[in-house]
């Protein structure tokens, strides 16, 4: 477990100095600030020298507990044990997830892939697996991957005040749209709302706890996440908020109903844009239409697909606007658009 002392903030000082000069601070994680029922309180973090009490305050378990960055770089760790050539191909970047960490590992250090996850977990002891990254693929953008070490592969990834429970080697999750989840959420106040890929709840969830819809039809296809996106409803108390749905959009989603439809899946997108516009009210609603397109083309061809299907259907759609949400792949980006469509 891990230990800390809860204090009044205006005994953080003294207690830091004394855990200091004890040698029982623990240096691996921060000291916290958390607000409680009695107030506000520091949490010192201590290691088990510190015994059962430091002065009248009691060694607690820790429940949530922040880590501190680890300065030395993966390339540091591994240097007394791979080669120059080696070195060079480590990689720079990977994804934490809740307790998981996933990395991609290119084929020449197949032979070294247990050396570099273990230490990946000496440089986030907070985390308790490493799971080896392939891409993806498949109609439900399922991961390819590969337990190397440690307990499991579900985790509870928690983000902007949201918990979002998952399989990594069964589902999808981009942190590359983390900023797109924080705008959705500030959207939909009191609205009708149709989320027609919803996968565990990427927009749904953020947006119920946040803005608080007045209701939220949740559509998914792959039993996997739609598992997984009943389970997040649970555990971020929004059942009263939406309602989750099994099945292909195409044919379960609501007509005329929504004030606003989510099409946060890319590859296909432009395919379901006539039951998305269905799904608006007669008297028109947003539409936020996601897209993947070659980067000469990222600030038409996605408007004009909506504008085609928007007059198909006797409507009109005025664009709001066009967001680049990251690089999907070499030459290739993943873009939003707003429209407004309307009689």
């Amino acid at each position: 477990m891990y230990r800390a002392i809860r204090i009044p903030p205006e005994k953080g000082e003294e207690i830091r100095e004394k855990a200091i000069a004890g040698k029982f601070l623990d240096t691996a994680r921060k000291i916290q600030r958390i607000k409680a029922e009695e107030g506000i309180f520091l949490e010192i973090p201590v290691t088990e020298t510190a015994g059962k009490k430091v002065e009248d305050f009691p060694v607690i378990e820790q429940k949530d507990p922040e880590f501190l960055e680890i300065s030395v770089s993966l390339k540091g760790h591994l240097k007394s044990s791979l080669s120059a050539t080696e070195l060079a191909q480590v990689p720079s970047g990977w994804q934490v997830l809740g307790d998981i960490i996933i990395v991609s590992i290119p084929d020449a250090l197949e032979s070294e892939k247990i050396r570099i996850a273990k230490s990946l977990l000496f440089m986030y002891p907070k985390c308790r697996s490493v799971v080896r990254d392939f891409g993806i693929g498949g109609q439900f953008r399922q991961p390819k991957r590969e337990l190397l070490l440690g307990s499991g592969t579900e985790t509870i990834h928690k983000e902007h005040g949201c918990f979002f429970k998952q399989d990594v080697t069964k589902v999808m999750y981009s942190k590359g749209n983390l900023e797109e989840r924080k705008r959705m959420s500030k959207l939909g106040e009191g609205e009708t709302i149709v989320d027609m890929f919803a996968g565990i709840g990427y927009f749904s969830i953020p947006m119920a706890v946040h803005a608080r819809p007045k209701e939220i039809t949740s559509i998914e296809i792959n039993p996997e996440s739609f598992a997984y996106l009943k389970e997040n409803i649970r555990l971020n108390h929004v059942e009263d908020i939406i309602t989750p749905v099994p099945g292909d959009c195409s044919q379960f989603a609501p007509e005329g109903v929504a004030d606003r439809v989510i099409m946060g899946y890319v590859g296909t997108t432009h395919h379901y844009l006539e039951p998305a516009i269905k799904a608006l009210k007669k008297s028109g609603g947003i539409l936020h239409y996601h897209e993947t397109v070659p980067e000469n083309l990222a600030m038409t061809r996605p408007e004009e697909r909506i504008k085609k299907a928007a007059e198909l259907l006797g409507k009109k759609a005025g664009i709001l606007a066009t967001r680049k949400i990251k690089k999907y792949s070499p030459g290739v980006l993943h873009v939003v658009v707003d429209a407004r469509i309307f009689e």
